[in-house]
């Protein structure tokens, strides 16, 4: 997570900040297959993102409760927009910690701004604030996230792994999660049938 810490104290944006990465269909790694990654940091030491497409088992109000932010009869009495709050996979690096990328109306001193109108916040207030109702107006969560060393992801992206295209809030955080990979490739007129799996230029 220094690459998070890092930005929180850098100046400017990385170059895949704010971008969504498409896995193309000869994807090697299968964890990542139709996979939607919203890019949160990128520099010269490296990337993390979190997965927007993989839904988890775990409920939130279970996450709640399972955290120590309420009891079970209190999840219980949850408004329906917490009850129903999707937990999503954001990737195989440390699984058991959350993040929650969100609309800029809400922040707290830990909360980093991804671009103009997005922040990520991986600390337990936004939760609490999530749960009664005072949280922001668009949020996601992700349990774990996906990361790359330096190089790394340029190397994949070079090899044909993924496709690239500037994050719409709309797509981020709608609540279409099983059809948001077609549904980004055909906001930037991608038909999948004619996708290369093999890398060239035109």
């Amino acid at each position: 997570m220094d690459l998070l810490r890092h930005k929180k104290t850098a100046a400017g944006r990385g170059f895949l900040d704010d971008q969504f990465l498409i896995a193309m269909p000869g994807m090697k790694d299968d964890r990542f297959t139709r996979s939607v990654i919203y890019v949160c940091a990128h520099s010269d030491e490296g990337a993390m993102g979190l997965i927007i497409n993989q839904t988890q088992q775990m409920l939130f109000p279970d996450l709640l409760v399972q955290l120590g932010i309420m009891n079970e009869q209190e999840a219980i009495r949850l408004p329906a927009q917490a009850r129903d709050f999707v937990v999503r996979n954001g990737g195989p690096v440390d699984r058991s910690r959350g993040f929650v990328l969100h609309s800029g109306d809400y922040r707290v001193e830990s909360s980093l701004s991804v671009s103009d109108d997005i922040c990520l916040t991986a600390t337990v207030d936004i939760l609490r604030a999530i749960s009664s109702g005072r949280g922001p107006r668009r949020a996601l969560m992700a349990l774990g996230y996906s990361g790359w060393g330096a190089g790394q992801l340029e190397s994949e992206i070079a090899e044909n792994g993924w496709l690239t295209c500037p994050a719409s809030p709309e797509l981020l955080f709608d609540a279409d999660i099983e059809r948001k990979y077609d549904r980004i490739l055909a906001a930037i007129g991608i038909d999948l049938a004619h996708l290369s799996l093999a890398a060239g230029h035109a």
